[in-house]
């Protein structure tokens, strides 16, 4: 389409080996959650009936403002994890925890949902107090973030100190090709809008059950507060490669 005149022409075709992009966009409430990603709002993403069966509650970590901080806590209620590409961590030389630990109790064998969790380390920016508020975890989450747009221009342990209040998770090598979690359906979907391999999740719990929030319940929360709430299956679908 030509920018000058807003007018397709039926009869241009296209040259041979070309591959039309539009064909491959994601539509539906996958394309709206890439939007919301790329403009800095938050998506619910439900992983699937039989993994976690959990919706989380997802950020990019560059927008993650204290005040997003105090949704995910309040509103959400799960643990705070920021999520970084399997490249970012391997540039930083994240261990996953259940290799950088020596203890009987540390294992992946008994894992109901999945066959390795993605935990690696806590960290805490070197500029927090405790670490714990929600003005320390933003400062935290928000670096991480920018450490992930340029790991080669990014002292790691100059910046953050471990153990901390912050968790990382460890993106799969070929993301959604090798695992389904939310850790890479995040990813996934900052990579699709342009953004740095950095995302935060936290799972939505149900303070009257004890459980975990249905998808339903999930579902109507994202729709009082303007969130787009996607499938993670549709997500699969889209974006794995």
């Amino acid at each position: 389409m030509s920018h000058s005149d807003g007018v397709s022409d039926p009869d241009a075709g296209t040259e041979a080996g070309a591959t039309d992009a539009s064909a491959d966009a994601p539509t539906g409430d996958v394309a709206a959650a890439v939007a919301a990603i790329e403009r800095g709002d938050p998506v619910l993403v439900h992983d699937a009936a039989d993994r976690e069966g959990e919706v989380d509650l997802i950020y990019h970590a560059a927008d993650v403002t204290p005040a997003a901080v105090a949704r995910m806590r309040t509103d959400a209620g799960g643990l705070i994890c920021t999520a970084l590409s399997h490249d970012v961590c391997e540039a930083f030389e994240l261990p996953f925890l259940a290799d950088a630990l020596d203890h009987p109790a540390v294992t992946d064998d008994d894992l109901g949902y999945d066959e390795r969790a993605s935990f690696s380390l806590t960290v805490n920016h070197r500029d927090t107090y405790t670490g714990i508020t929600d003005d320390d975890r933003s400062l935290t989450i928000t670096a991480l973030a920018d450490a992930a747009a340029d790991p080669a221009g990014t002292e790691f342990a100059a910046t953050f100190r471990a153990p901390g209040h912050v968790h990382l998770l460890r993106g799969a090598p070929d993301g959604l090709a090798d695992r389904e979690g939310h850790t890479e359906l995040g990813l996934a979907l900052a990579d699709a809008a342009g953004r740095p391999p950095a995302v935060v999740v936290c799972e939505m719990l149900d303070a009257e059950t004890g459980g975990a929030r249905t998808p339903a319940d999930a579902r109507r929360y994202a729709e009082e507060h303007g969130f787009v709430y996607v499938e993670g299956r549709d997500v699969l679908d889209a974006l794995r490669r």
